[in-house]
């Protein structure tokens, strides 16, 4: 039995058919997560492509001091793997952590790279999500280099509100590339709008 979120998520892309989007959310697994469980952990090859159906995954990777910073958060509806490690099959850096309980489901590298040989549909559908994967990165990339904090504060709050719902601020904080003390001032100005 696959999930009706999982079809529909393939089919909300405009490029893959009801048929299609059926046929490849049948070959997904089932797999849930307690609060603080790993999805994944760095010194390993990724190989499971996740969607998330429900809960909030925390990615994060150690900087050379051995402090985790948070790389990404990870909503409802949204696919989940290190995409480094996943394609290039090496060893990754980063880690994936449950904030939440979280329930969702998986096709691992060999069932995925199946469909994008053999179902044009999925390649166009995994192409746009690499796509879209690779300019939200390059979009925050610039925004580090571009924007004051209190603009990455105010962009995260308004395109991603779950994340203060779920997250620690320290966590928050990393993500953003401030200290814990600047996100509190941060936090503090805003509350006086």
């Amino acid at each position: 039995m696959s999930s009706p979120n999982l079809v529909q998520f393939f089919k909300n892309s405009n490029l893959v058919s009801q048929k299609a989007a059926d046929e490849i959310a049948a070959t997904f697994s089932p797999k849930e997560l307690s609060r603080h469980d790993f999805l994944f952990k760095e010194g390993r090859v990724c190989n499971d492509y996740y969607f998330l159906e429900e809960g909030f995954i925390r990615s994060f990777a150690h900087d050379t001091d051995g402090n985790d910073v948070t790389t990404n958060f990870y909503a409802a509806n949204q696919v989940v793997f290190e995409v480094f490690s996943f394609f290039n099959r090496t060893i990754s850096k980063e880690n994936f952590q449950a904030v939440t309980d979280c329930r969702g489901w998986y096709i691992t590298y060999e069932q995925l790279n199946h469909f994008f040989h053999s179902m044009p549909e999925f390649r166009d559908f995994g192409r746009s999500i690499l796509v879209k994967g690779f300019s939200t990165l390059k979009e925050r990339m610039l925004s580090m280099i571009t924007e004051t904090a209190e603009q990455r504060y105010d962009a995260l709050l308004k395109t991603n509100p779950e994340i203060f719902q779920f997250a620690a601020l320290k966590h928050i904080a990393s993500y953003l590339g401030i200290t814990d003390t600047s996100l509190s001032r941060i936090r503090k100005e805003y509350s006086k709008r």
